[in-house]
């Protein structure tokens, strides 16, 4: 069963992404002294006196913003308020009442579900007494919480749990497959996850660094439930160091290091650059199956063959090129397929003894290369991890293996068990015995 949604709503610049934090206990929700940060709905699940249920962080809601990103934020805001079982409408207890709070609270009145009035930054307990002037909102008695601090927010939770009721305990995800949509800036990830939504679940912008958190959908394809991942943009860490667009980055390389498969999109009209890559070579590293989609293909003349040459040439795991593109449709419906594909690679067992004997069919075909007169010799096989798949090969001397050979027993290896795109993990570990196979 699905968890009971809580929103959390409120003017831009209250404090709602810093109480999320307080409340799940991490800091999943970015934050920062700059008004605006939060632009996407961003879920986060947490439990209080054995009732668990998801907080939905939103963007600040200023009825009187008129820009078309400030519209998109308010809309995402909507969906939220939508969506939820109840609802937490968050104040700035500092700045007092504002135009902007009763205009929210008038349209929250008419909500058929619980509201709860947070009156943020009540940093003292002294400061409880400025709760005073928002019992004008007419939705009930306010709470003096300090997000900061931690002060109030057992009350807070109390109060959620009392609005919510008995809930069901969460279904257990461990069999959903983790998709993690990432990428450069303004590659179009987020028009991609809309696409595979059918809805604009995820803030879509020509601005580069629309997106700012990990944003999580439960979505299923061919009968399996999988996690969708929107992350924000990757750069460089010296790029954004000093901005909150580096936390943002966090929790995106974060996103990346629990998924099981990553969707990398390029922007086909500059083809595969350096950083997509990089991109992509961060998720080989955090141990993540990946494959490249190159999304605008509608608007670009790049040479799919051109590109997937380079990105063979270029990255370890030589993943697939696929092409795509998220405004008219093209391809999109097979890319879930192919990512689900990707984590069942990744997951299966190669038997001990097929696995032996394939080491030994490349070690007769291709013999390592000698060193000081001493031949590399390989006694045992066996697979001792999935997802990613990890060999471990006894040998009678780590330091006689050679780079390029290794190599060549991972690529040889990749192609017999379609593992294009899966990390692979060779462990030569010294051992002592009979010997199995290679020669003086």
């Amino acid at each position: 069963m699905s968890l009971a949604t809580v929103a959390v709503v409120g003017f831009p610049n209250v404090g709602k992404s810093t109480l999320v934090n307080r409340l799940v206990g991490g800091n999943e929700a970015v934050t920062s002294p700059e008004p605006g940060v939060t632009r996407d709905r961003k879920r986060l699940a947490t439990e209080w006196n054995g009732i668990a249920f998801e907080l939905v962080d939103t963007g600040g809601i200023d009825l009187g913003d008129e820009a078309e990103l400030a519209q998109d934020v308010q809309a995402q805001a909507r969906l939220g308020i939508a969506e939820a079982d109840a609802i937490v409408m968050v104040v700035d207890g500092r700045a007092g009442l504002r135009a902007g709070d009763a205009e929210l609270a008038k349209t929250l009145r008419g909500s058929q579900v619980p509201v709860i009035v947070v009156v943020n930054k009540a940093d003292r307990p002294d400061d409880y007494s400025i709760t005073a002037e928002f019992h004008g909102l007419g939705l009930g008695d306010p709470i003096a919480v300090s997000a900061t601090h931690g002060l109030g927010t057992g009350d807070l939770l109390d109060a959620i749990a009392a609005a919510l009721g008995d809930r069901e305990p969460q279904a257990d995800e461990d069999d959903a497959t983790r998709v993690a949509v990432i990428g450069r800036p303004n590659v179009g990830k987020s028009s991609l996850v809309n696409a595979f939504l059918g809805s604009e679940r995820v803030i879509v912008s020509d601005v580069a660094g629309t997106t700012r958190d990990a944003i999580d959908t439960e979505v299923e394809v061919d009968g399996r439930r999988a996690i969708l991942v929107d992350t924000a943009g990757l750069r460089r860490r010296s790029k954004v160091a000093g901005t909150v667009d580096y936390y943002a980055q966090l929790r995106s390389e974060r996103a990346v290091e629990r998924a099981d498969v990553a969707i990398v999109v390029c922007d086909a009209s500059e083809g595969v650059t350096t950083e997509d890559l990089r991109v992509s070579e961060m998720a080989m590293k955090a141990g993540c199956a990946s494959l490249l989609a190159m999304n605008k293909w509608d608007v670009t003349t790049t040479d799919i063959d051109d590109a997937r040459a380079r990105v063979a040439r270029k990255l370890r795991l030589r993943p697939a090129v696929i092409t795509c593109s998220a405004k008219r449709g093209r391809n999109v419906v097979t890319l879930l397929p192919r990512a689900m594909e990707l984590a069942d690679k990744a997951a299966e067992r190669i038997p001990t003894p097929e696995l032996n004997r394939f080491v030994s069919d490349i070690v007769a075909r291709t013999p390592p290369p000698s060193k000081r007169g001493k031949r590399l010799r390989l006694y045992y096989s066996a697979q001792v991890g999935e997802s990613p798949p990890r060999v471990a090969i006894q040998v009678n001397d780590r330091k006689l293996i050679s780079r390029d050979w290794a190599y060549h027993l991972e690529n040889r290896m990749r192609e017999a068990y379609e593992l294009e795109g899966v990390p692979l993990i060779i462990d030569f570990v010294p051992a002592s015995g009979r010997r199995r196979y290679g020669s003086d």
